[in-house]
């Protein structure tokens, strides 16, 4: 054999011998399950299963004949699979309109909610003014009054100010948010002083200090305040049905239950309906679940 030869072979014998101990240095590696790590896989996968379960079980309901849906016993799998229910869902209730008045209305209460949240938490943890104690209490009482029992004198004076079936009275209403006021005040207080002081000794005044140095740090909470308003505008049913005659200004949640209403209880177009209105806030969840996690995480530390 050539030297050349016996060269390349002991190369493929020294690339063998090296990638079979790199193999035997990953069978070594890995460890053998505790017992906790068990016990705490199979806590998650039932809770997991537990959350799933409904999903899925709207899921098959809505790929079965209105009869089959009303069957007792129930079963789970459809025996006739059929997309009628998410045919007539479309053909009797406008879902591309309703889509669209929740998304508008959604992402503008979002975006007043940040603003004005922003503006506010960072007012009460970084400046000093009279009455400063007194304004945070009365917000903070909002924390403590139901949404439900503002109806009636939100509506009086919504229908007051001629708003009523407009997309004002259905957003400017949602803006008041004293649950996230106090989040990010909290967190607000937790971003060290020092560097707001060197901005100042530089030259900054307080609005840049705010928009160049505090926002960019407060991303992951304005994130989670962002999605959970999202959530909670998009899932809004109450004030949107009060506010709200015309059709054509429904928003998902009170167009649904107008078709189930008008239609009798249709159980398999119902699934069919709590999907499609809940398909984009999953959408969000996956999408933004690591931003909802860090919001949720620095929230919590801020007052420490």
């Amino acid at each position: 054999m050539s030297t050349a030869a016996q060269i390349h072979a002991e190369a493929q014998a020294g690339d063998g011998t090296r990638a079979g101990d790199g193999a035997r240095i990953r069978a070594r590696a890995r460890k053998p399950w505790t017992p906790s790590q068990i016990v705490l896989t199979l806590l998650g996968v039932a809770v997991s299963a537990v959350f799933l379960a409904p999903l899925l079980w709207a899921l098959f309901t809505s790929l079965k004949s209105e009869t089959e849906a009303v069957e007792v016993p129930p079963h789970w799998l459809p025996k006739v699979w059929t997309t009628q229910a998410w045919s007539a869902i479309f053909e009797t209730g406008n879902i591309t309109n309703w889509f669209v008045n929740s998304l508008v209305v959604s992402v503008c209460v979002t975006a007043v909610v940040l603003s004005v949240s922003a503006l506010a938490g960072y007012g009460f943890a970084r400046t000093e003014f009279r009455g400063k104690g007194f304004l945070l209490g009365l917000v903070m009482t909002g924390l403590m009054v139901s949404p439900a029992v503002l109806g009636v004198p939100l509506f009086t004076t919504v229908q007051q100010m001629g708003m009523v079936d407009t997309y004002w009275g259905m957003i400017l209403p949602q803006c008041a948010p004293a649950a996230m006021v106090y989040i990010l005040y909290k967190f607000f207080q937790g971003i060290p002083r020092e560097l707001e002081e060197a901005a100042f000794i530089d030259g900054a005044g307080r609005w840049r200090v705010f928009f160049t140095i505090v926002l960019p740090l407060s991303r992951p909470s304005l994130a989670a305040v962002g999605i959970f308003t999202f959530i909670a505008s998009w899932n809004n049913f109450l004030w949107p049905y009060m506010v709200t005659n015309n059709p054509d200004l429904m928003t998902m949640p009170n167009g649904i239950a107008t078709v189930m209403n008008s239609y009798g209880i249709q159980w398999a177009q119902l699934m069919a309906g709590g999907l499609m209105a809940g398909l984009p806030l999953i959408i969000v969840f996956v999408f933004f679940q690591r931003q909802i996690v860090a919001g949720v995480a620095h929230t919590g530390l801020a007052g420490q």
